[in-house]
């Protein structure tokens, strides 16, 4: 009887027992970080629960330092889940805190506490007890320095800061420090060098300890940029070097620092030269085994120096660092025409080799990186221009695995020089390396064309978001062009989380900017590099803030930007006469569609003067976005009269009366179209000339800046048919062409490879160059649909556009509340609509139907459906709002 009381009390308990919980806790954007130095971090999380319009009413927040409670929000009515800022005593260096947080949902309902960690970096100079030290060695050959000390009291926390001038690897007796590659990573180094802060407690041993540290040559040291100025573009500061403390805190309360400083020795190992273009070469019979452990005769090593270097430009790392994100194994072996023994990965990636063999003393194995084959087969190399792309290993006697350390390479191929016989591919690994952001979003369809070019998408972001959004990953180049992330960036959001990722790229971009205002082509910017200013290039410094707070709801990065993207927007308006900029050399629509034999004057050559207007009115209206957003009422409105100004002076200038631009080319009609240049009456003209055109060609003539927009300006304006016909363009030029010609990223020029497989040496072909990728933003935002009303996807609307022959289509996207997803079926007779909302926010959802009657949600007519409101009619949609919760609407036709 008993046990029937207790199981009656359950079952009566359970309509108030929670069924709400939290996860992803995350502070500053990042999982459980280390080395935070922002003195009022932010809290965020994910609500989570089974029933429809889940919503949070309260949260409760409190750190905990060393378990005691130092801060507790108490009970804050709100359904912020985003940035809570802490609001505590002042944190402390080197310090790790704890906190937890629970929920309150809409219901009355509290969720369990659930609860992260943080550790701090040094928050201020006086924190810094370690000296800059360097090898008095200068070559090209690595440096590794050691120290030994002792530990003689039980130890409570252990937490090692260090950086260097160049890459390094640390090491704890004998143990890599952490999992990042290609740290500190890289910065507008004149400016700042970030540090990395690791809790190494579990690394120390009781009694003696090594601490060790290997120098590489990295983006500090190596020659930067192309081949014509090989000599030109160099970092070099200051010669190769490290400065990093251990500072350990005993349990009796008692703390001591392990800095770097004379007392340190410096020897080289087994890598003899180590570059970013080159490669790395290595003989393994200069290893000294054992360097970084307890015990080694280090008699023979000299003494390094100290260095009084200024410690103002080191700042804590804030973003996730390059890590190993997966290994892909060769899937084939082959001898080419040439002789040349090759392996093939089937995918272009980025990283680095990890081979294993049996060798000879002495035996010297010769690694070579390749994108593609020429039209013969053989292994092609000539895009690369300058950069050597190479592993050199020296065999000492027996097994053996090596890689490099302090170089990547793009690469699909591998060309293998020095082992006898045929390729085990057992033996090799490829290890793909780039920020560790998480991957958010996931694409699919019922056309596979369409998929691959997907993957292409995914790769090729892969590649090039390796601690910087570079161009490519392969050449004599890889720098952070800004034009390059600027016509990504939205497609970037989408794929993944890369809040964090982009706010550090963004500081050195205000590091980096001119006194006049004009941001540079390149982030971080390369000494000696004179480009500025160019129209789609530096307005990568208002449109990427912009978009980052619409995409992840945390206005800190347009307070960071302001002052910057200001600047830009008043040298432009400085540069304009009679309200219209048309100074200065501009990249213009870059890598635009050229026909061969022009001789009826078909290349789209868009004017330049024109396209600078555009994104001078587009950043401009941007950065009044911005001021709204931050309070900045009379700045919007001042900056908005100019504005009209300039749309003004656009249509007198380049506008005819009967609606024809003064370039009657794609790109044209495309930025006035999606910039709102002119005026609504207009509006129908300028789009039905964009669709002539279409028509006219059969294929896009876009090149940089008018290809993000093109989708997005014929679907918008009812020309979503044209729009899929683009998109499944299988010839030259399209994204298709490369997906049918076996490509496995994004290619630089339309036609990187001829349909006869020549490869056109223009000096200048990547076959891993994301930019032309941006299309993915019109697939996920505009064909399926799924896009956001607000800032960071609080509200978002799904709102379809089928066509192009698809049967079905669908994307979903972690938001900062959750996964959101929407796909859609065209069936003969019906139209259906899958919809995921998160909780914690609301969704429009349109379905393509005449009427209201026709729609049905999880087979019930949608009028009857409480979880549902019917807004009505929308042109041809019926619209409703949803809470959280899957829905799944059916139109009948």
């Amino acid at each position: 009887m008993k046990r029937l009381f207790l199981l009656l009390a359950l079952v009566l308990a359970m309509p108030t027992m929670a069924q709400v919980s939290v996860t992803d806790l995350k502070v500053n954007h990042l999982s459980a970080p280390e080395g935070l130095t922002d003195r009022t971090p932010s809290f965020s999380w994910i609500l989570k629960g089974d029933t429809r319009g889940l919503m949070q009413s309260a949260y409760e927040v409190a750190v905990y330092k060393g378990g005691k409670c130092v801060w507790s929000s108490g009970k804050v009515k709100s359904e912020n889940s985003l940035t809570v800022p802490y609001e505590g005593p002042e944190l402390q260096s080197g310090t790790r805190y704890g906190w937890k947080v629970r929920v309150w949902d809409n219901k009355g309902k509290v969720s369990k506490w659930a609860s992260s960690s943080w550790l701090t970096g040094l928050f201020s100079l006086e924190d810094w007890h370690a000296k800059w030290i360097e090898p008095k060695l200068q070559d090209d050959r690595s440096p590794i320095m050691r120290k030994e000390f002792s530990v003689n009291k039980s130890i409570a926390s252990a937490v090692l800061h260090v950086t260097a001038h160049g890459l390094y690897e640390a090491s704890i007796n004998g143990k890599k420090v952490g999992d990042a590659h290609l740290t500190p990573g890289w910065t507008a180094y004149n400016k700042r060098l970030q540090y990395q802060t690791y809790d190494v407690t579990a690394m120390l041993a009781k009694g003696a300890n090594a601490f060790g540290l290997e120098l590489g040559y990295g983006w500090y040291h190596s020659r930067m940029c192309f081949r014509d100025r090989a000599d030109r573009y160099m970092y070099n500061i200051h010669q190769v070097g490290a400065i990093a403390q251990i500072d350990i805190t005993y349990t009796d309360g008692t703390k001591e620092s392990i800095t770097t400083d004379r007392s340190w020795k410096a020897s080289t190992g087994e890598i003899l030269h180590s570059t970013i273009y080159d490669g790395e070469t290595i003989d393994a019979r200069k290893a000294q085994q054992g360097w970084n452990c307890v015990g080694f005769d280090d008699s023979a090593w000299e003494q390094v120096a100290e260095a009084s270097y200024s410690l103002g430009e080191l700042t804590a790392s804030e973003s996730e660092p390059v890590v190993t994100r997966e290994r892909v194994k060769p899937v084939k072996y082959f001898i080419t025409p040439a002789g040349e023994k090759v392996l093939d990965f089937g995918q272009n990636l980025v990283g680095r080799e990890v081979v294993k063999v049996n060798g000879k003393e002495g035996q010297e194995i010769v690694i070579s990186h390749a994108e593609v084959l020429d039209e013969k087969g053989n292994f092609y190399t000539t895009n690369l221009r300058t950069a050597k792309a190479q592993t050199r290993y020296t065999c000492r006697e027996g097994e053996q695995t090596f890689s490099t350390k302090f170089s990547w390479y793009g690469f699909r191929y591998l060309k293998v020089e020095g082992i006898e016989g045929d390729l085990n591919l057992d033996d090799f690994v490829a290890e793909v390396i780039f920020s560790d952001y998480p991957e958010t979003g996931h694409f699919e369809s019922s056309n596979s064309l369409v998929n691959h070019l997907q993957s292409n998408i995914k790769w090729g972001m892969r590649g090039n978001f390796v601690d910087v959004p570079t161009d490519c990953n392969q050449r004599d180049e890889r720098m952070g062009w800004t034009g390059d992330a600027h016509v990504f960036f939205r497609t970037a959001t989408f794929m993944g989380d890369v809040q964090n990722f982009f706010i550090k790229w963004l500081k050195d971009l205000a590091l980096d900017q001119w006194p006049g205002g004009e941001i540079t082509d390149l982030v971080p910017c390369i000494p000696g590099w004179m480009g500025a200013g160019r129209t789609g290039w530096a307005d990568a410094g208002v449109t990427i803030p912009w978009q980052h707070y619409m995409a992840y709801g945390d206005k800190r990065v347009l307070e960071n930007q302001y002052e910057s993207m200001k600047r830009w927007i008043d040298f432009m308006f400085r540069n304009t006469q009679d309200f219209l900029w048309s100074s200065g050399w501009h990249y213009g629509d870059w890598l635009a569609y050229q026909a061969e034999n022009d001789f009826g004057g078909r290349s789209a050559v868009t004017y330049r003067p024109l396209i600078q207007q555009c994104f001078m009115v587009h950043s401009a209206e941007q950065f009044i976005e911005a001021a709204k957003v931050l309070g900045k009422t009379r700045v919007a409105e001042r900056y908005a009269a100019t504005v009209e100004k300039c749309k003004k002076a656009f249509c007198e200038a380049y506008l005819t009366p009967r609606g024809h631009l003064v370039s009657s080319t794609q790109t044209a009609y495309v930025l006035a179209l999606e910039f709102d240049m002119v005026p609504d009456e207009v509006r129908p003209t300028i789009a039905a000339r964009l669709a002539e055109n279409v028509r006219e060609y059969g294929h896009l003539t876009t090149g940089f800046l008018g290809t993000p927009y093109l989708c997005h300006a014929l679907s918008n304006n009812g020309y979503t048919e044209l729009a899929y016909r683009i998109l499944l363009h299988e010839g030259y030029p399209g994204w298709l062409y490369s997906v049918k010609m076996g490509g496995t990223t994004i290619w630089e020029l339309w036609d990187s490879m001829k349909p006869d497989r020549t490869i056109p040496d223009t000096g200048m072909n990547s076959f891993n160059h994301y930019s032309k990728g941006a299309v993915g933003d019109w697939l996920y935002r505009e064909a399926v649909g799924l896009k956001e009303t607000s800032a960071g996807y609080k509200t978002f609307m799904v709102r379809p556009n089928p066509g192009g022959g698809f049967k079905y289509m669908g994307a979903d996207k972690v938001t900062p509340y959750g996964r959101a997803a929407a796909k859609w079926y065209d069936e003969p007779g019906k139209f259906t609509l899958e919809v995921e909302v998160p909780a914690n926010t609301t969704a429009e959802i349109y379905v393509p139907s005449p009427s209201v009657d026709a729609v049905t949600v999880d087979g019930v007519a949608v009028t009857s459906v409480a979880d549902v409101k019917v807004v009505g009619k929308d042109g041809p949609y019926t619209k409703y709002v949803v809470g959280s919760g899957k829905y799944k609407f059916v139109a009948n036709r």
